[in-house]
Order: structure tokens, then sequence, then C-alpha cells
């Protein structure tokens, strides 16, 4: 007998999207802070790369040299720390990344915690991967972010730690320090320190620490998603510890072959565009003042501290409780595209929302408008 399909839950601002796209079909003005993705293209010049790739190379299955050995010197200009180009696999985008760490690290029924609020993928995937989860409450209490002190209380150990700094949804960040407090009590307690490091790169004060500053004894997971502005070429890598490189290349190399060879010319391009893509940190950071500015005046002021990548996490339970019927309402009425907390959090979710500001100034402005308005409505 076939045992049934893993339930995962949906991912619900796809279906907030879908109704946005559906009106903007329609020929509806719609703005879309539901999505967690820049609304700028690639580079210029990595996109140029591409049309002379096109004409040149055949695309077979391949692992850039290049480019890994552009990501290892990344490291050594941006972290002061050397990593052998060995231990860096290239990977179909991040998500492919986490697929590829918890198979390769992990045996079904291995329990891993992750912080709540999170990326529901992280919950989903592993829920699909046949791994238990465990949810650590990260919220007002904990300033929005995993303790060491709560992993230090676990009874049991889990096997492993999921750890993002910047968040996703709040933006919140770890000082060196407390990423140092995780990195040691995973170390005591023999757990598995996965760190996201999607969003390194967009913060708007002090940089953003990695997990390799500290150690090599922990498993990085990064993108060319968010700061280099690629997210549909479906490219990212991971840092792995030494002993467990070619274990990772075996599976990496039966699961998913080679990420697309297109995206790995273009990303090695995208690495050196720094003018460009530092432009669009200042077009999030106007972004991000606007929002923390006007939203308060409209009454929703109990926000997560967006220290780094591109959202505002808002409690906004004094206006509903039900905040995937508020976004499906606000969307249909407004245009107005945003994200259910029901996704990041399945349980106090209902009181959230989250925004990404990962659009143009204008669009912004447009938006808190028309939020404005339907609220005083």
């Amino acid at each position: 007998m076939i045992p049934p399909a893993t339930r995962i839950a949906p991912f619900y601002a796809i279906g907030i999207g879908q109704t946005a796209y559906a009106m903007q079909a329609r020929g509806e003005s719609v703005v879309h802070m539901e999505f967690g993705q820049p609304s700028t293209g690639a580079p210029k010049a990595a996109i140029a790369r591409a049309h002379q790739v096109l004409d040149a190379d055949g695309l077979g299955y391949w692992e850039s040299p290049d480019l890994k050995a552009r990501i290892s010197r990344h490291y050594a200009t941006r972290y002061g720390v050397d990593i052998a180009t060995g231990r860096i696999p290239l990977i179909s985008g991040a998500s492919g990344a986490l697929v590829l760490t918890f198979t390769a690290m992990f045996k079904p029924g291995d329990t891993i915690a992750i912080a709540r609020p999170g990326y529901p993928a992280y919950r989903n995937t592993l829920n699909a991967l046949h791994l238990n989860v465990l949810e650590l409450d990260c919220g007002p209490a904990t300033g929005y972010k995993l303790t060491a002190a709560q992993v230090a209380a676990l009874d049991p150990a889990p096997a492993g730690l999921l750890v993002a700094s910047p968040a996703n949804p709040t933006g919140t960040m770890l000082t060196r320090d407390e990423l140092a407090e995780l990195v040691d009590v995973c170390a005591r307690r023999n757990i598995l320190l996965i760190s996201d490091e999607i969003y390194h790169g967009l913060t708007y004060g002090a940089p953003a620490h990695s997990a390799l500053e500290i150690t090599n004894d922990v498993i990085v997971v990064n993108s060319f998603s968010k700061y280099f502005s690629m997210a549909g070429w479906r490219l990212g890598w991971l840092v792995v510890p030494e002993a467990q490189a070619e274990t990772f290349a075996t599976f990496n190399g039966n699961l998913f072959l080679t990420p697309p060879s297109l995206a790995q010319h273009a990303a090695l391009v995208a690495m050196d565009q720094t003018a460009e893509l530092e432009g669009h940190i200042e077009n999030y950071r106007r972004n991000r003042a606007l929002m923390l500015e006007r939203l308060p005046r409209m009454g929703i002021s109990r926000i997560a501290p967006p220290d780094g990548a591109f959202y505002i996490y808002a409690d906004i339970g004094h206006l509903t409780n039900d905040t995937l019927a508020f976004c499906e309402k606000l969307v249909r009425e407004t245009g107005v595209a945003v994200a259910p907390g029901i996704d990041f959090d399945p349980l106090e979710g209902n009181r959230f929302v989250r925004f990404s500001f990962a659009v143009s100034t204008p669009e912004v402005d447009d938006a808190l408008g028309r939020l404005e308005r339907w609220l005083k409505a």
C-alpha cells in the first residue's frame, strides 16, 4: 500500500497574489507587496552576459568553478573568512539548498527547531520530508529573535536548529554576540546549526554577521534572489563543513544535477555590479522610512524591528482577528496585495500582516494612500 502524501499547509500569500494578478489582467491597478522578491530585475551587465551566452553556449549540465571562486572571494572580503571552493555547492535557489540540507544531514523523524514567526517553507519543507518541526515562540518577548536560552532549555535537544538573520517576515537581526551564543549552545548540545543568510546585504544599520565568522561547523544558506535581484534565475549556494563536502556533492548531483547554467554565467557578472545593487538598497531604505512614518499614523504601530530584509511585520489585532480574510478583502477592494501572518505563524499569525517594500517608492506611497483611505472608510 502506498502511504498518503504528507500534508503541508498552503502558502496563502500565493493565493493573494493570484487574486492580484487576475485583477491586473482585467486592467485594474495593483500594488504587489505580498511576495518577498525585488521588483527590480537582474543587473544590466548580468542580463547582457546572458544574451551573449545564449548565442555561444550549449548550456549543458555545469557547475561554474569561476562562480564558486568568486563566492569564496566574497566571504574573504565581506566577512574576513577563508572558504575553500570545495565547500560551496551551487544549487537551484535557497529552496533547493534547504531540501538538499535536510535530506543530506537528517533522517526521517529527526526534530529541527525553527523560529515562529518564520518563513513558511521551512516548516512545510520539513514536514514534506518527514522531519519533525519544533517551533520556538519568537514574538515581542524576545524582540522577535531566537535566543540561546530558548535552545538551551529544550529537552531533548533537537537534531538541528535553523536560524535566519535578517529574518523573514520580521526583518530582525542577530548581533554577533547573539549569534555566537547560538553557535556555542548548539556545539555544546550537538545540534547542527543551519544559518539562512539570504537577506545579507539588505540592512539599514549595522551589517549582518555570518555564522562563518564564528565557526566552520555550520551550514550556511544563501541565494542570488534577494540582494542580487535574481529571484527568477533560481540560483543559490551553500557553505558546508569540510567533513560534509563530499556528502553534499553526492546528494546534490543525484537530486539536482546542477543549477541552471545560464543563471551561473549571469550571476558571476552580477556579483561585481555593486553600484547598481547598492542603489536598490537606497530605494528600500526610503521605502522603509516611509512606511515606518505613515503606518503608525493609521494606528498600525506594533511593528517588529525591520533591521534588514525588505519587510514590515505588523500586529493589526486591533483591526481584525482574521488577517487572511483581511488581506483578501484588502486586495479586492483596494488593489493592495499583502501577505497574511498565518503563513508565518500558525498560532498567532491571524493578528499579523507582512508588507514587502521591495517595490518602487511611488508604489509604496500609492499603496499607503489606498490603505489609509480604506481604513478610514
